[in-house]
């Protein structure tokens, strides 16, 4: 049977190119999604339409009983889940910290940081080799904004992503010897919805001069980096972060 892979937030954009490649790599893939049924439906059915499994749930991974609903409906849906892509994220709107809002910042908190956590915790529950799993990977999804800090563009999002870095960094060492590798991906500038939700759509292009490639990167290519982490290849990585940001 093959493994079953969940990723998060992957309607759009990075998740849905991971999800796509996942499929063609031989894994089933469940994704989650918020609103976009239309989205979602045509990411399961390329799924399908590369021979392999797929399954859609749609749920807020801010919402502990949503996150507790997904891994039970993937289970039923999919079997025991092998992998986890922690990718679900928001910004909030282009900003300097003066002017956003006290609710602003907590739901970024809330999806990026709150959310990945406990979708780690149910994960972990279930690969751990300690409590009777047979193991998986768990990629989450970061930024390279952790060492720039998007000073007048969203500080706030750059320090939830920060704390995903650090729990990268040490779940990747308290499950190390229960089946479990915890690693993660940094992408750059990348043309993606994420641009416009933050309230400038053509943002990825206006400012691709700021990476040294001199393009933003594609979903795809960071799919690429998301897909190796997961696989054998990258079986000695744990607690560590891949950057793919052309440079930035």
């Amino acid at each position: 049977m093959a493994k079953a892979v969940l990723v998060t937030g992957g309607g759009r954009g990075i998740g849905a190119a991971t999800a796509r490649l996942l499929a063609k790599r031989g894994y089933d893939v469940a994704i989650s999604y918020q609103s976009n049924d239309a989205a979602a439906a045509a990411v399961v059915k390329d799924i399908e339409a590369a021979g392999r499994r797929g399954f859609a749930f749609k749920g807020d991974v801010a919402r502990e009983a949503d996150i507790i609903a997904m891994f039970a409906a993937v289970e039923k849906k999919l079997g025991p889940i092998w992998g986890l892509v922690n990718n679900a994220g928001i910004t909030g709107k282009i900003g300097r910290i003066e002017d956003v809002t006290a609710e602003t910042i907590q739901s970024v908190i809330d999806v990026n940081v709150v959310g990945a956590l406990l979708c780690a915790r149910e994960a972990i529950k279930r690969m751990s080799t300690k409590r009777g799993g047979q193991g998986g990977v768990i990629v989450n999804i970061s930024s390279v904004v952790t060492s720039l800090g998007s000073p007048n563009t969203y500080v706030w999002y750059a320090a939830a992503k920060g704390a995903v870095d650090v729990m990268t960094l040490g779940l990747g060492q308290e499950v190390a010897r229960e089946g479990i590798r915890v690693v993660g991906v940094a992408p750059g500038l990348t043309d993606t919805e994420l641009h416009a939700a933050g309230g400038d759509p053509g943002r990825a292009h206006k400012i691709a001069s700021v990476v040294p490639m001199g393009r933003p990167g594609q979903p795809e290519e960071i799919a690429e980096g998301i897909v190796w982490m997961l696989s054998d290849a990258a079986g000695y990585c744990v607690g560590s972060t891949l950057r793919v940001g052309g440079g930035r």
